[in-house]
Order: C-alpha cells, then sequence, then structure tokens
C-alpha cells in the first residue's frame, strides 16, 4: 500500500503590476461612472501589466516571494503548477517560462485551465502528489493577465478586470500533519456560452473575422453568472467543509473569489457567516480570475489577518462553469 505524507503550506507570495487603473479613469474610457461601478461591483481601482509584461513575468515574481518565505531553493522545485486563462501563448507552458526564469533545470511544468477555479483545481493536483509520495516541493501558481482578453470598449465587462499573481510552495509535513485538509471541484460544461472567450481556439481560429467580430475578448453575461455562481460557491463551501469533518464555526476567514462585492455578500449571508472573517480585497485588484483566491491568502497573512493554526477556506467560481473550495491549516 502506498504510504499517506501530509502536506504543509511552506510559503505564499504576490506580485501586482505597479500600474493603478481607477474608476476614474474607466470614466475617460467608456461610458460609465465611479458610481456605477462601485454600487455594482464593489470595484474602485485594478492592476493592470504593460504591454511588455506576460503572464509569466508576474508568475516569477510572486513565486520569487513565496519561494523565499519558504526558505526553499528554486532549484528544490521538482512540479510546477500554473493555474491560468492568459498563457503567455497556447505553448509552451507557462509554467515552462517560469522554471527558465527561476533558473530550474528539471521539473514537471504544466499549465491548467479552470478559470477562476483555477488555484483551487491546482491544489487537488499538488495535495494528491505530494501525498503519494510523487514530490516533495510542489510550487503552485494562479497568475493572469486579463487586461490582455478585455474589450476596452465593452462597459459591462471592461470594469471587471484586472492582472496579478499568487504562488504557494507546498511541501511533505516532516510530522505527517496535514496543511491541505480537503479539496473539492465540480463543473458543468452547459453553461459554456455564459463566460466564455470564443475566439483564437479551435473552434474559431483567429483570423480577420474573429478580430473584426471581437470574438478574441472575454465575453459575460453577468446576471446569469451571479446566480448560479452564489449557488455553486456556496455548495463547494459546504461540501468542502463535510469532507475535512469541519464546521463553519471552525473557520478563521474564508477567502472567496473576488468577482463581486454582491456575490460575496450573498455568499456570506447564505452560509450564515460573519462578513468581518470573509476576506474581500477586490476594491482594489478587481477580477484577478485564477490569482484571486491565493492573492488574498498571502495578504491575510502577512497583514496578520490569520494566523498560525488558523483555518482558513478558499472558495471559487469561474468560466466552464466550473467551481471548488479548499479547507487548509496554516
Amino acid at each position: 500500500m502506498t504510504k499517506q505524507y501530509g502536506v504543509s503550506i511552506l510559503g505564499t507570495g504576490s506580485f501586482l503590476p505597479p500600474k493603478v487603473l481607477t474608476n476614474a479613469d474607466l470614466e475617460k474610457m467608456v461610458q460609465t461612472s465611479d458610481e456605477w461601478i462601485t454600487t455594482r461591483t464593489g470595484i474602485k481601482e485594478r492592476r493592470i501589466a504593460d504591454e511588455k509584461t506576460a503572464t509569466s513575468d508576474l508568475a516569477i515574481e510572486a513565486s520569487k516571494k513565496a519561494l523565499e518565505e519558504a526558505g526553499v531553493k528554486a532549484e528544490e522545485i521538482e512540479e510546477i503548477i500554473v493555474a491560468t486563462i492568459t498563457p503567455d501563448m497556447f505553448f509552451p507552458s507557462t509554467a515552462c517560462y517560469v522554471q527558465k526564469g527561476l533558473g530550474i533545470k528539471s521539473c514537471a511544468a504544466f499549465d491548467i485551465a479552470a478559470a477562476c477555479s483555477g488555484f483551487i483545481y491546482g491544489m487537488s493536483i499538488a495535495k494528491t502528489h505530494i501525498e503519494t509520495g510523487l514530490y516533495k516541493k510542489v510550487l503552485l501558481i494562479g497568475a493572469e493577465t486579463l487586461s490582455k482578453i478585455t474589450d476596452w470598449t465593452d462597459r459591462n465587462t471592461c470594469v471587471l478586470f484586472g492582472d496579478g499573481a499568487g504562488a504557494m510552495v507546498l511541501g511533505r509535513s516532516e510530522n505527517g500533519e496535514n496543511g491541505v485538509l480537503s479539496v473539492f471541484m465540480g463543473a458543468d460544461g452547459n453553461y459554456d456560452y455564459l463566460l466564455n472567450m470564443p475566439g483564437g481556439g479551435s473552434r474559431n481560429p483567429c483570423c480577420q473575422k474573429t478580430i473584426d467580430e471581437r470574438l478574441n475578448f472575454l465575453k459575460m453575461s453577468g446576471k446569469e453568472v451571479f446566480k448560479v455562481a452564489v449557488t455553486k460557491m456556496v455548495e463547494a463551501a459546504e461540501e468542502a467543509l463535510r469532507i475535512s469533518g469541519k464546521e463553519l464555526k471552525d473557520i478563521a476567514l474564508v477567502i472567496p473569489h473576488q468577482a463581486n462585492k454582491r456575490i460575496i455578500d450573498a455568499i456570506a449571508k447564505k452560509l450564515d457567516f460573519p462578513l468581518e472573517r470573509v476576506f474581500v480585497n477586490l476594491d482594489k485588484y478587481g477580477n484577478v480570475s485564477a490569482a484571486t483566491t491565493i492573492i488574498g491568502l498571502d495578504e491575510a497573512r502577512k497583514d496578520g489577518t490569520v494566523k498560525k493554526g488558523d483555518l482558513v477556506e478558499l472558495v471559487a467560481f469561474g468560466g466552464g462553469f466550473t467551481w471548488g473550495a479548499t479547507l487548509i491549516k496554516l
């Protein structure tokens, strides 16, 4: 029988581009207002990568911080997983560019695409690979440059998204305790049409027609997404708790995907969980897709919101539709 190892969270790090795009800036670009954006989303500003900065560049900076905090040398990493829907290019994987940027000569490296749930999906992979003894140390990253696929003429979507990256170093625990207590994942491809980027892939290869029809940008039906997002995130949060054998009252902090303040408030209400223990930073960064939950976790750890020994739940929902939750012990 394969030995089961424990998993430790050794360190986290995050990196946001320096450029800030405020709601006031957007007022000059499309027909919108700070009041309209703030009231409907809770977002005040977001970070935007410059034209020369790719997703891997943000991922590398976040990874360096996570490695430094973990006290782990880059060459000790045996696997790199990058959750992203804005890869540097279709191939090679963004993870390979991260590997190159960190100076790692040999390790497994690949991307996963589960949209905003990507980091949660990645947690499941990293957890399994460490528990089964396949790897001792894994670098898991959520990184996005959503500004590159945002239609800046569409006032309904361009106000929502930003760029950034977060990273986590996971390792085999020395005492056998498990820092990743549970992971739950779900998906329903029947909702694919409500949140997608229709152009650029094999279904609608990039050509003059897809460019003219602006299919190479993110598309979303906000009201329909809202309804399903709340339901599925609540279900995911409850299921991850059930798997772990923990109760909601045991949780020090819930870090939900940062898509919309109304969604976050609705989740807290349905879970009957106090808002003061629900992490929010979308006012500063907007929706950073796969990077949101890990950026939130890193900030909560660094500013003292959570401490060693606390139970924290990450929960997310994204295009696919995909959803998931993970319960971790710091």
